[in-house]
C-alpha cells in the first residue's frame, strides 16, 4: 500500500471511530409517549399530573417499557374523532361497546373503574335505591346526559342546565335541593366550592369503563390488559385510586 494509501486509510478508520464515539456518547432519543385521550376533568386529569388517570395510564404501559400519557380534551366527542383517526393513540377511559360507532379502536379487555352517577344533596340525607326515590325532590341535572333524562320523565320536578358550574350552583342557592352528576368529578367539585354537599348512595347508575387503542396498536391490547390486571393484582392500583380519588370522601 502506497504511503498516500495509507495516510487516507488511517484518516477514514479515525474518522470512523469518532464518528461511532459520538453516537455511543450521544443521549439516547427518548421515544415519544402514547397519548390516550378523555374527555373528562378533574380529578382523573389534573393541572398537577395527580389525576386517577394521569397515573395509572403511565403506569399501565410502564410495564410494557413504553411512556404514555393521559392528555385532557374539552370536547368529548373531538377526543373520540382524534383517536378513531389515530391522531391520538387511543383513549384512556369511555364506556364499552365505543368500537361500534369508531371502528379503529379496539378495547382493552380489562374495566379502568365503574363510571357512578349519584345524587348530592345539601339538606337531604336518604338511600338512592333508585330513581323513584327523587319524586319527591326538586332535582337538577345537565341537558344532555343521556342517564339522567332516559329515566327522569314528565312526573318528576326537573330542572336543566348547561354545565357542572350551573349545577352545583342550583344546588348551592336552593334552587334544586338534588343534583344529579358523575360520583368522582362531583366529589371534586364539591370540594372544591366547599359546598356542605352530602354524596347520597348507592349509585344511580353504575357503568364499566375500559381503555382503547388505535388499531395500529392491536399488539398492545392484551399487553396493556395484563399489565392492568397486574396492577391491581399487586396493590398498585389501589393505591392510585386512593390517592387521586377515594381521598375525596375521607372525612
Amino acid at each position: 500500500m502506497s504511503l498516500i494509501a495509507t495516510s487516507l486509510f488511517r484518516s477514514w478508520r479515525r474518522g470512523l471511530l469518532l464518528a461511532l464515539w459520538v453516537l455511543a456518547s450521544a443521549p439516547a432519543v427518548a421515544a415519544e409517549p402514547l397519548r390516550l385521550n378523555t374527555g373528562v376533568g378533574a380529578p382523573y386529569i389534573q393541572a398537577d399530573g395527580k389525576g386517577f388517570l394521569d397515573l395509572l395510564v403511565p403506569e399501565i404501559f410502564r410495564r410494557l417499557g413504553l411512556p404514555a400519557e393521559a392528555v385532557g380534551y374539552v370536547a368529548s366527542e373531538r377526543a373520540m374523532i382524534n383517536a378513531n383517526k389515530g391522531l391520538d393513540d387511543g383513549i384512556a377511559m369511555r364506556i364499552k361497546g365505543l368500537e361500534a360507532a369508531y371502528p379503529n379502536l379496539l378495547r382493552v379487555d380489562e374495566k379502568i373503574i365503574d363510571n357512578d352517577f349519584v345524587a348530592y344533596s345539601i339538606h337531604h340525607n336518604f338511600p338512592t335505591t333508585g330513581f323513584e326515590t327523587l319524586r319527591p325532590h326538586q332535582v337538577g341535572y345537565i341537558v344532555g346526559w343521556k342517564v339522567f333524562e332516559a329515566k327522569l320523565d314528565a312526573s318528576y320536578s326537573v330542572t336543566r342546565v348547561q354545565d357542572a358550574d350551573q349545577l352545583f350552583k342550583l344546588l348551592g342557592n336552593d334552587r334544586a335541593s338534588v343534583v344529579l352528576f358523575e360520583r368522582w368529578q362531583g366529589n371534586w367539585l364539591i370540594r372544591q366550592r366547599g359546598l356542605p354537599a352530602k354524596l347520597l348512595l348507592p349509585p344511580l347508575v353504575s357503568t364499566e369503563m375500559y381503555m382503547y387503542l388505535h388499531v395500529k396498536h392491536a399488539h398492545l391490547v392484551e399487553p396493556a390488559a395484563s399489565a392492568l390486571r397486574a396492577a391491581k393484582a399487586d396493590g398498585t392500583y389501589r393505591r392510585i385510586f386512593e390517592r387521586s380519588l377515594a381521598i375525596l370522601e375521607a372525612r
